[in-house]
């Protein structure tokens, strides 16, 4: 299922949050043209070289794209930029704070050229406001938007190990754009989409800002114990092996008692009656809890929780992950072409209809060529333009 086959998109895109929304796009079949620096392109294919001498972010958020190399600060290379946006339905860019607007790619003069185009525009912090100029790297954002003070443990805090703010953003560009071809096909007129990191991030923390609603506690940072749930979280098994938990509700926490711990008795101790008693007790119930696990191997442990049931899950490895049968057994896992050759991927979640798009990781400029070609110039012109560095 490719639903948006002839949505052309054009991304001037770098790092993680643009090219990941763009991504997406084109997963569900629109196609992206990435347009990125003449020679050494997205600066995001040389964060690291783990897949095959390649950087694995590119790897992840660049299948399905076909890259354009353009020196827009040269003006032939902006005539360029200007005609494909002209021609597209979806403009997407993340540049440095005020770097559209000074370019002259500005939502409003852009749209005024192109009232069908829908504008997404992605920042660290958005615009205006006193933080519109300052530069937004995940970690930044997490800090700002109050992440890492929930993150960790009571001794020290942790930054979330992926890169938690720029997929945030990424996935409102997504499906805001989404949202706004669907609202296009009703009125014919495109929009400008607005998206920062910050406000994606802190939609993203709504339990723990209404937890410390009206100057109330905050919920304590708990490592990877649940900081309010108890008991939820992990417990290491005989083997040394970690189990990972979950109680949700009263029901559960009886059979567990009955059937995990063999102390019926514990249900409906007043300490332990209701989750706020046990998450005011944890640490003598925890104990318990943990004394019975080291009773036991971990494939029993899982095998008894399973069978009340009480949610459960080993902690994977991410090699653990690559031959996950779960993902297995639902064939998640296919194939995609890279500069270095091909490598292993898993298909965007949601779609069981068809075969998904896995075309190929670009290398720089592979298809600069082509589409200017499509735009009507000549190889000469092309080459002229190669030669001065401007494509």
């Amino acid at each position: 299922m490719r639903p948006l086959r002839g949505v052309t998109v054009v991304s001037l895109e770098q790092a993680i949050a643009a090219p990941y929304a763009s991504r997406h796009l084109a997963d569900l079949g629109a196609r992206v043209i990435k347009v990125e620096r003449p020679g050494a392109g997205d600066f995001a294919r040389a964060y690291d070289s783990r897949v095959h001498g390649l950087s694995s972010h590119f790897v992840w958020v660049n299948r399905n794209k076909e890259s354009l190399t353009l020196d827009i600060k040269d003006p032939r290379g902006m005539t360029v930029l200007r005609r494909l946006i002209d021609g597209a339905d979806v403009f997407i860019q993340n540049l440095a704070p005020g770097a559209a607007d000074r370019a002259g790619l500005g939502a409003g003069r852009l749209r005024a050229d192109n009232p069908r185009l829908i504008v997404c525009d992605i920042s660290g912090y958005g615009s205006p406001g006193p933080y519109e100029s300052r530069k937004a790297y995940d970690l930044m954002v997490q800090s700002e938007a109050g992440l890492l003070s929930v993150t960790g443990t009571a001794g020290e805090m942790a930054k979330v190990g992926i890169s938690v703010s720029d997929i945030a953003a990424g996935m409102y560009a997504y499906t805001s754009i989404l949202a706004a071809l669907l609202e296009r096909g009703r009125t014919g007129a495109g929009t400008h989409i607005d998206v920062s990191m910050l406000e994606a991030t802190v939609e993203w923390m709504g339990f723990p800002m209404y937890y410390a609603y009206d100057g109330a506690q905050p919920p304590p940072r708990a490592g990877a114990a649940h900081a309010t749930i108890y008991p939820y979280g992990p417990f290491t098994a005989g083997d040394g092996k970690v189990v990972m938990m979950a109680i949700q509700n009263e029901r559960e926490w009886a059979l567990f008692c009955e059937r995990f711990l063999e102390r019926p008795e514990l249900a409906g101790h007043p300490d332990y009656a209701t989750n706020a008693d046990r998450n005011a007790h944890r640490e003598a119930l925890g104990k318990i809890i943990a004394g019975r696990f080291a009773e036991l191997p971990s494939a029993e442990a899982i095998e008894l929780l399973t069978a009340i049931p009480v949610a459960n899950a080993r902690v994977n490895e991410l090699a653990d992950v690559w031959d996950h049968p779960q993902l297995a057994a639902r064939g998640r896992w296919h194939e995609v072409g890279t500069p270095a050759g091909p490598v292993r991927s898993w298909a965007l979640p949601g779609l069981t209809t068809g075969e998904p798009r896995m075309d190929a990781v670009p290398d720089v400029g592979e298809h600069t060529r082509a589409i200017l070609t499509e735009l009507g110039m000549t190889a000469a012109e092309i080459d002229e333009l190669v030669a001065d560095g401007v494509a």
